[in-house]
């Protein structure tokens, strides 16, 4: 699938996997990858509709520190039934001092041939679905190529990880900038 990618996309593919460090690819990495390029159409859509890149990457960050120790699903679940994050991260913060609530991180581990990761281990499934999802995008317009605009539409289309969780908390409408990318999208080709 990779050899349809734009060099933009698999640039795209190569710093989410530097954001995500040791930790499989997700779709917040993604994310972070498509708005790191100014240039690209992808990240002008997403200014356009509102979210600059450095908000959007305060927000990623925001969220990846909560849902470190919790993971997505409590956090979501949490938030369902009213509790603030915010607030007890700050409580926590008062008493235990900053940082209390997150994960120390890991020395870095050395990677032999014995310890590289498997290609599957690589991806979180929802970046592994925004993936497909991205060449299904592509093969739908009629595109022999995968372009960052085809990233984002597949986490648009994913609609459920944590990259778009960011993108609604930040005020886009999720459907509203599909719309805005598929008409950019046709309107260059």
């Amino acid at each position: 699938m990779f050899e349809r990618f734009t060099d933009r996309a698999r640039e795209v593919v190569r710093r989410a996997r530097d954001e995500a460090g040791d930790a499989p690819v997700d779709t917040p990495h993604l994310l972070l990858a498509i708005v790191a390029d100014p240039d690209a159409l992808a990240t002008r859509l997403l200014a356009q509709a509102g979210v600059p890149a450095d908000d959007l990457r305060a927000r990623i960050a925001r969220q990846l520190d909560r849902t470190a120790v919790l993971g997505e699903a409590d956090a979501a679940a949490l938030r369902q039934i009213g509790i603030d994050l915010a607030a007890i991260e700050a409580r926590l913060d008062e008493s235990f001092g900053p940082g209390a609530l997150r994960r120390p991180t890991p020395p870095p581990r050395r990677r032999g041939w014995w310890r590289r990761r498997q290609p599957n281990h690589l991806f979180a499934p929802r970046s592994r679905k925004t993936l497909e999802l991205a060449l299904r995008e592509a093969l739908h317009l009629r595109h022999r190529h995968i372009g960052t605009e085809h990233l984002l539409l597949g986490l648009l289309r994913e609609g459920d990880g944590t990259a778009a969780q960011v993108l609604r908390e930040a005020g886009v409408d999720l459907t509203d900038l599909r719309g805005r990318v598929e008409e950019a999208v046709r309107a260059v080709t």
